[in-house]
């Protein structure tokens, strides 16, 4: 159990005795601490700082998350690697654009390639012409001379894809591309739920092994963002988009999980449990590979 969620609101979170006790009108819990790897908390909870002081010591992970609008607000680290070395070669290979153009290069040609595999899999005729056009974008990565013509071919591809994605769904989920901030719609939400709880992990993993997840190679340094984690997460996006149209197309989650609220589509409590469990049930291969990931870009940097 490397994840826990607290969604209950008036829980009490502490540590005793090894493990982390959670104490809400629901009832209490308890989880070995030495199981825990990050604790997610969407609703409102009692959390000293002596526990979390003790849970960033313990290198546990505390994500602050709004699943109604889909967004992390605050994410809590512990257990940083303290290699002043790694962020020199990674700062300096930030300014290396030969560096940066090849990495970019991987990481959207992985996410290009997860994309047409799924949709050759996922046997709907519509999806022919995006998986041309993918095929065809693909061709074309290596003759681009720098990041911002690979973003451009990048978001040529994502039009294709997500023209082609809104036909798996069913006309009343009222899906028709990809929106965000905030989502329309229930399939909108649920790929902008997955979307930023695969770049917390992308954060914590990159904060672990002692790179800067604010300074990426692919996206462009930003305010706020950690452009590390977005390029990172690049190839894994089409898990999140995979899982969605799986569970959307098994009625796992229903338009009856979601309410509307202006302009917004939110998952109610019901259907936050049920996506909550199926991400966590397909997130192990992900989060193996993502720290695989992280090794290689490690090596790639020491040997500048």
């Amino acid at each position: 159990m490397a994840t826990v969620y607290v969604d209950h609101s008036g829980t009490r979170i502490r540590l005793q005795s090894g493990s982390l006790v959670l104490e809400s009108p629901a009832g209490r819990r308890t989880v070995p601490a030495r199981l825990l790897r990050r604790l997610v908390i969407t609703a409102k909870s009692e959390l000293d700082s002596g526990t979390l002081n003790r849970l960033a010591e313990a290198g546990i992970a505390v994500v602050l998350l709004d699943p109604h609008r889909c967004r992390r607000r605050a994410l809590v680290l512990g257990g940083h690697q303290p290699d002043a070395g790694l962020r020199l070669a990674q700062y300096r290979a930030a300014q290396d654009t030969a560096f940066r153009l090849e990495i970019a290069r991987a990481l959207v040609r992985a996410k290009l390639q997860r994309q047409l595999r799924w949709l050759a899999s996922s046997s709907c005729p519509s999806c022919d012409a995006a998986r041309r056009r993918l095929q065809g974008i693909l061709t074309r990565l290596d003759g681009m001379a720098d990041p911002a013509g690979l973003r451009g071919l990048e978001g040529s591809a994502g039009r294709a894809f997500f023209a082609a994605y809104r036909r798996l769904f069913p006309d009343h989920l009222g899906f028709d591309g990809r929106r965000r901030r905030p989502p329309p719609d229930p399939v909108n939400a649920c790929l902008s739920l997955g979307y930023a709880l695969l770049h917390s992990r992308a954060v914590q993993a990159a904060w672990s092994a002692g790179l800067d997840p604010m300074i990426g190679f692919y996206h462009e340094p930003a305010w706020g963002r950690e452009s590390l984690a977005c390029d990172l997460i690049e190839p894994w996006r089409p898990c999140i988009e995979r899982w969605v149209a799986g569970w959307f197309g098994q009625r796992w989650l229903e338009a009856g999980h979601f309410s509307r609220q202006g302009d917004s589509v939110r998952l109610g409590k019901a259907g936050r449990q049920r996506f909550f469990g199926a991400f966590e049930k397909g997130m192990p291969p992900v989060e193996r590979s993502l720290r695989r990931q992280i090794r290689h870009l490690i090596q790639r940097l020491e040997r500048l």
